[in-house]
């Protein structure tokens, strides 16, 4: 079996590829279930966040991840990547260190990776060799940002449209800000703007509650989603993150608060993927509208200012891929050993079992010794008999070597001395 890695991310595909591959709220548990029955997949797991989908698979081809993918969210072809074995164990480890993530060194994709082996193990998905892979992922992840800066002082891409919105025209401490969802970028997004001392936070989610927990610990107010257009005009900023798979703002109702607020202008941060905010409303006078694509321009400077810690973060994960690779390859010769022993242990316990039997019939002893002896012998000898017999018809001098040196000769035994026809005779 292979380790495979088959996926698209926001360096490959656009966000409208990227959003049509996208599996959010209940897609997510039925997409896994999908995997766990395809029978060309021994394990999988599925990750999907708003800047990568990715499949991790133990299979004998990677194509089967190929054509679960494209049947799912159709023709991909020359926007997915494919890496099989220390490659993906490589792909992998620096995901979740966050080397691969838009915003370099940003914590949220470890918590995103476990949470995907979580649903993976739960969906019964997973197996030895996937649970062992992402376990020791996790290890290498926390000690990779333990031991250099790579993760210090995070920045998210939530903090970066804060940041974008805090040196645009819009002074949050004196603006209202509408947050719309209330998932862990929200979550993020609202931490931010409180540090920036925001003048009045509105908060809009389709479960009112969570809007409820989130608006009262960050002193704002909650609103059903349903009531978003009603508030809409209210708001100088707002940002928008939910798992919806259609747009939750659309262009009519952009429109309609900016006439509302006398085309005073309207500042958007579209989050999510797939989007939340209709790709029109960037075409409106007065709106100015940001995607997570356009995160990657702003997020530059601190991609820069961290390549010196990436870089001794990518010697740490060489290391790591290698002694892990190591560790399956020692593995899987271990195979062979327990194969060995299991067939020792239960060809003498099936002999013993017979010897006693013998006694107890009245046999002597020194007769049941014999003939154990003697059918322990035969037992353990016949498969590497047969197989050396075979080796010799098919010329394969490797497996005559390797019995050599696993068999070796017995005290006063003398290899014979091969003769051709027309060798000479003895005197």
């Amino acid at each position: 079996m292979t380790l495979w890695v088959l996926g698209l991310n926001h360096q490959t595909a656009p966000v409208e590829l990227r959003e049509r591959a996208a599996f959010g709220g209940d897609a997510l548990p039925r997409a896994m279930a999908s995997l766990r029955e395809t029978p060309q997949l021994a394990e999988a797991v599925l990750l999907s966040t708003c800047n990568r989908t990715e499949l991790y698979a133990v299979a004998e081809d990677g194509s089967a991840l190929e054509h679960w993918l494209q049947g799912h969210a159709g023709d991909l072809q020359g926007y997915l990547y494919q890496h099989r074995d220390d490659a993906t164990v490589r792909h992998l480890f620096r995901v979740a260190t966050g080397l691969d993530s838009m915003v370099l060194g940003e914590p949220q994709i470890l918590g995103q990776v476990k949470d995907a082996w979580s649903l993976a193990r739960d969906s019964g998905a997973i197996g030895h060799h996937l649970d062992r892979l992402f376990q020791q992922t996790f290890s290498v992840a926390k000690r990779a940002r333990t031991d250099t800066r790579v993760g210090a002082n995070p920045v998210s891409v939530a903090s970066t449209a804060v940041r974008l919105a805090q040196d645009s025209f819009a002074r949050l401490d004196d603006s209202t800000v509408l947050l719309v969802g209330a998932g862990e970028t929200i979550e993020l997004a609202a931490r931010h703007l409180g540090e920036a001392r925001v003048k009045r936070l509105l908060v809009a989610n389709r479960t009112l509650a969570h809007a409820q927990d989130l608006a009262s610990r960050h002193g704002g107010v909650a609103l059903p989603l349903a009531e978003l257009e009603r508030h809409l005009a209210e708001a100088d900023v707002v940002f928008s993150a939910t798992a919806a798979r259609e747009p939750v703002i659309l262009q009519r109702q952009v429109a309609n608060a900016l006439r509302s607020r006398r085309h005073k202008p309207m500042l958007l941060f579209d989050l999510a993927v797939p989007r939340d905010i209709e790709a029109g409303v960037g075409e409106l006078a007065d709106a100015y509208l940001y995607t997570v694509d356009d995160m990657e321009r702003a997020v530059e400077e601190n991609r820069r200012s961290r390549r010196e810690a990436a870089a001794e973060a990518e010697t740490i994960i060489d290391l790591q891929v290698s002694r892990y690779m190591e560790n399956l390859r020692a593995t899987h010769l271990q195979a062979p050993l327990k194969q060995l022993r299991a067939f020792g242990e239960s060809t003498r316990a099936e002999l013993l079992e017979k010897a006693r039997q013998q006694l107890a019939h009245g046999k002597t002893a020194e007769d049941v010794l014999e003939q154990l002896a003697h059918g322990l012998t035969n037992r353990l000898l016949h498969p590497p008999t047969a197989a050396l017999r075979q080796a010799a018809l098919e010329g394969d001098a490797d497996l005559t070597r390797a019995a050599e040196r696993l068999f070796p000769a017995a005290p006063g035994y003398r290899h014979p001395v091969a003769r051709t026809d027309d060798a000479d005779p003895a005197p």
